[in-house]
This record gives C-alpha cells, structure tokens and sequence, in this order.
C-alpha cells in the first residue's frame, strides 16, 4: 500500500501505516502527508467509508477457493503466482497473463499458438457445449456453474468473467430476449482490450451464453500490434481442455484461428488498432454496434475518454463500462456528467461475474477485482 499523499510534495519517510480514521480505505507514511493530503481526500472520504462497509459483500463468492482468492491475497498471504501454481495453470495456457510474472499484452502475437487451452480436465472447464439450454438469466457465479456441471474448486470464473460480463452487460442495457431489431445478430463494439489479447479463446463461450445467435464483436484499442490491425478471428469452438481423449480435441470441436465458415461459428471476433474515435467511422460502416463495453476503462485516469464519450453520445448507442471499484466508477460518472451534460442510463451495480481474485498492489484497503462494477450511457 502506497501513501496516498506520494509524489504531491515532500517525499514518504517510510511505510503507509497510518489509516484514515474515518474512512478505513488510504493510508499515510506520516502525519504532515495525511494533512497536506486532506484537501484532496475530504471529497472521497464519505464515500470510501460507505464503500468500505461492503467489503464482505465484494469479497461474497460462492467458490472453496473465495477466502485464498480475497483475503489472503489482500494480507499478502497468498499472491496470484502462488494461487496459480497451487492449481497447476501458472503460466499455462490462457492463464500466462494473470500474475505479474506472465506475459503481458505486448506478447500477444508469441502467444498466439499455445493461448487457446485451460491446462485443465475436461471435468473442471467448460471445453464443450452445454449438456442443457439456459432455462432463465443467470444472475451469478453458482448458477452458471451449476448449468455447465463445473465443481466449485475450478478456477475457470477467473477466466470466465470476461464472456459473462459481457452477457450480464448486455441484461444490463437490455438485450435480454433478442426481437427482430437484432435478428439473430449481435454486433459488439469491445474498447480497450488488454489482456483479453491473451485469451481471446475464452469468448467463445458466447457461444453457449448467446445460443442461435451470431455473435460479432469488433475488439479496438491501441494494445492490439499494428500488424494485426484488420484481423478476423473466428471461434469455432470452446476452449479446449487437457484431456488427449476428450470430444474438444475431435477434429469437427478443435479451436481453429483460420476462418470457419459462416454456418459453423457463431463468435466472430475483428481486431483494430487505435482509439474508438478514431477508427470508428470506418468500423460502424460494416459493423455498427448494438451495444458498447468497456471493461476495466479508467474513465477518469485517461484524458482520451473525452473523445469517445461524446462520440457514444452522438450515436445513441448503450454503453456499459466497467472498473476495478466503486469508487473509479464514481469518478468516471462524473466525468461523463461533464462531457455530456447528463448523468448515467445505467447506475452504478455490483457485477455478479466479476473476476473472483482480488487485484494485487491497490491503492486503496478496499478489494478491487477485474470487471468488479458496472455502469453505463
């Protein structure tokens, strides 16, 4: 935990011990920075108490693993590698970049080859289609892996949130029975991708979350190497698992990158290098959007938001984003209250699929997770 006043005067003298008395959730090397800092904090202050109140409710999964995941990851008695590595999946497959030892975005294309699969028995991932349709909206962690026969000591939820936050957004803005506006096409604009360049294979999921429905997902940022710029992927199948005998490693369920035919997939994904505002016009030409998200976006820490705001606002286009914490999502409405003159559509919620392992090194003593709340315009 860093000092909430570091880089903002005279330099930290020592260790962040010193807690807000009020709120719980920043800490300081000393007395004279928790002062100098109090005009800056006095602001947020309520509200991380009111945050901090829920910490057990952000901490809730229902997996045997919740408490090494949450708690003992924040007291540093567990980290993401040991977590990992207790599990058998550290740096294997789509795992490699959830520990700060593993590959990052930047290693996208080296990869790309051994990026598709669990490292896990058949048994404990979702490598093929599901033995049932979904009879009702899934609304948490239990339910879903209760429909795909998954045992709760799997770690794939980790990997999992990205498809089901995807599918709780779409709930979110409405797209809960697909009318004949849709017909049978969905069409995602998907901003800022990061680490999902890793694990691209885990969409494809979508394909049991959206059945009958071809799902497209145009995926933009500035992550993505310039040579990659225009890429089609499409997702045949479901990633696979570690098992030499299982149907996903047949040749009609093996995961290909090479282009499927347009009968067989229903999960195509389009890569574009650069910001939303900037590759749009020629993007929506093809492919214009039902829906927008944003995951993990930062509103509030990158000044490039500005211009993509106002272009959401212009198309009219439901967007839902997502952050680390309540309180990012908090700075984030209000930017966009700035820039558009009106508050969200969609209120700031507590995402049910939120990745089920806390973010190392926060800032604050409130539990931060990967796609933890949402929000939107």
């Amino acid at each position: 935990m860093e000092c909430a006043a570091k880089g903002r005067g005279t330099r930290c003298i020592g260790p962040a011990r010193r807690r807000c008395g009020r709120c719980g959730a920043v800490a300081y090397c000393s007395v004279s920075h928790q002062i100098s800092h109090w005009n800056d904090h006095k602001g947020e202050c309520k509200r991380l108490e009111q945050q901090m109140k829920c910490v057990d409710v952000l901490n809730n999964f229902p997996f045997t693993f919740s408490e090494e995941a949450t708690v003992q990851v924040c007291e540093r008695q567990e980290s993401r590698c040991s977590f990992f590595s207790k599990r058998g999946v550290h740096r294997v497959g789509m795992w490699m970049g959830e520990c700060s030892c593993g590959l990052s975005a930047a290693s996208f294309d080296r990869s790309r080859s051994n990026n598709d699969g669990w490292g896990l028995p058949s048994i404990m991932c979702p490598c093929s289609g599901p033995s049932s349709p979904l009879s009702k909206h899934l609304c948490s962690w239990k339910g879903y892996y209760e429909w795909r026969n998954i045992p709760l000591d799997s770690p794939v939820a980790l990997l999992l949130h990205w498809p089901l936050t995807i599918y709780y957004a779409s709930l979110v803005a409405g797209f809960g029975s697909f009318n004949s506006e849709i017909n049978n096409k969905f069409c995602i604009h998907y901003l800022g991708p990061e680490k999902e360049l890793l694990q691209l294979a885990v969409f494809g999921e979508l394909r049991a979350l959206f059945p009958g429905v071809q799902m497209h997902m145009e995926l933009i940022g500035p992550e993505i190497p310039p040579h990659r710029d225009g890429e089609k992927i499409d997702l045949c199948n479901y990633a696979h698992c570690s098992d030499s005998d299982c149907i996903c490693k047949s040749s009609s369920e093996k995961f290909s990158w090479s282009a499927c035919t347009v009968r067989s997939s229903s999960v195509t994904l389009q890569l574009h290098r650069g910001f939303y505002h900037e590759r749009y016009r020629d993007i929506a030409k093809d492919s214009f959007p039902h829906l927008v998200i944003a995951p993990n976006a930062g509103i509030a820490a990158y000044s490039s938001w500005s211009s993509t705001i106002e272009l959401i606002k212009e198309t009219n286009v439901p967007a839902i984003f997502s952050d680390y914490c309540e309180e990012a999502c908090h700075l984030a409405a209000s930017c966009i209250g700035t820039i558009t003159g009106c508050p969200p559509r969609f209120p700031i919620q507590l995402n049910p699929f939120r990745q089920p392992l806390v973010v190392e090194g926060s800032a604050l003593y409130l539990p931060c997770y990967s796609n933890c709340f949402l929000f939107g315009m």
